[in-house]
């Protein structure tokens, strides 16, 4: 980008105040209005309700797995909730061990921790911002029960790399699963394949700020296994699977009420009707984007290996090495200050960072995600954001950095 190019694009301004994560980071339409009337309309009878697994969960299901990749989809009420069941179905003991980031939502360390078993914090690839296979690898033990990568801001963990290293390292309970973390991730592909399709199971969010929504919260998993199905649906409805690959079955032990409603369901459908093109908006945006800001000195791009095509789900940059910490923080300060555009550090450390977590992992040592912890910032993007707002915050980055650099001497 120009001297005159950036001028230009800063004179233009700005057309709001964009949110660094949008609170919405879906598209709303009539479509969504009407769904969600259709379906109150169609529950007042007494003997049809909202309940419980009914054909609107059904059809999301069926229509999610399909456009996944994989034989089956479970419905639920959040991530969150998702992350708990996955480590529920693992049936960890207290001295079991699950391979986590540390550059991530502080989600899957808590689910883990929430099932009293050992988090095993991994180091992350600089560029992708993933698990780094070789160091995990590095972590493995007799009682290591999972790994669980954070499909990190849009872009696919190295799947096939970590699926080799559980098959290598089997303990008594088999192969070493892989569980994704994909809540940040949909419409991404890996290899061909889209993520949610490769490892044991996936977990996806339906949140508000999520790439669709299911009014504002809501969950997926993604499996081929037909055994894990039944095992998660029936943790999501007290004990018994009501919506059953196995008719016969009456019950698979504990469970609570992690439910999808059949509103969000309904609404799902809607979402999922325009996923491609909400992906395909994010993915135009941050490639215009990136070409904007290539060349800017010290700076590092979002970065997407041969093979993968991230969704960009947040448009994740890293600061000069040498501005981590202080130095990055008064970037975006400046950032905030001077043009509007204000950015978010997703995420830093969370070995270092969340207290309950760091409470329980003790001094870890983990120099790349410290640093990459202490670079790391998000600009403000948005599947309909137009692109003189691209190009404005392209060209605020570009100045803020001028400035700082300025300020500092490097």
């Amino acid at each position: 980008m120009t001297t005159s190019e950036r001028k230009q694009a800063l004179s233009g301004g700005i057309s709001m105040d964009w949110p660094p994560e949008p609170i919405l980071g879906s598209f709303y339409g009539e479509e969504e209005i009407e769904a969600v009337v259709r379906t109150i309309r169609s529950s007042r009878d007494p003997r049809v309700g909202f309940g419980f697994i009914c054909d609107e969960i059904k059809e999301f299901e069926e229509a999610f797995a399909a456009w996944i990749g994989t034989k089956f989809c479970v419905s639920l009420n959040g991530a969150g909730g998702a992350l708990d069941m996955a480590m529920i179905c693992l049936e960890l003991e207290k001295d079991d061990e699950v391979i986590v980031p540390s550059v991530n939502f502080r989600a899957s360390p808590l689910a883990v921790l929430g099932q009293r078993a050992k988090v095993v914090f991994a180091e992350i690839d600089p560029r992708t911002l993933n698990l780094d296979p070789a160091d995990v690898e590095k972590r493995v033990t007799s009682r290591t029960r999972a790994i669980v990568p954070t499909h990190m801001n849009g872009l696919s963990a190295d799947m096939d790399a970590l699926e080799e290293i559980g098959r290598r390292h089997p303990t008594k309970h088999g192969p070493i699963p892989v569980i994704g973390d994909a809540a940040r991730t949909l419409g991404a592909t890996y290899k061909g394949t889209k993520v949610g399709r490769k490892g044991w199971m996936n977990i996806f969010s339906f949140h508000t700020q999520k790439m669709i929504t299911t009014l504002g919260e809501g969950g997926a998993i993604t499996t081929d296994d037909r055994d894990l199905v039944t095992r998660l649906q029936g943790i999501r409805q007290f004990g018994n699977p009501a919506h059953s690959y196995d008719p016969t079955l009456r019950g698979v032990g504990w469970g609570s009420n992690y439910k999808m409603t059949k509103i969000q369901a309904a609404t799902g459908l809607v979402q999922l009707k325009r996923l491609d093109d909400l992906v395909a908006r994010r993915q135009r945006l941050a490639r215009a984007r990136s070409a904007m800001l290539q060349g800017c000195p010290g700076l590092q791009l979002p970065y997407e290996p041969a093979g993968y095509e991230g969704s960009y789900y947040l448009y994740t940059l890293l600061a000069p090495r040498e501005w981590a910490g202080k130095t990055r923080d008064r970037l975006m300060e400046i950032m905030k200050k001077d043009y509007n555009v204000e950015c978010i550090v997703a995420n830093p450390p969370v070995h270092n960072t969340v207290p309950y977590i760091a409470s329980h992992v003790g001094n870890v040592k983990l120099p790349v995600s410290d640093e990459v912890g202490g670079r790391i910032f998000c600009a403000p993007i948005h599947p309909y954001m137009p692109d003189q707002d691209n190009a404005y915050i392209a060209a605020a980055i570009w100045e803020a950095m001028d400035k700082v650099r300025a300020e500092v001497g490097r």
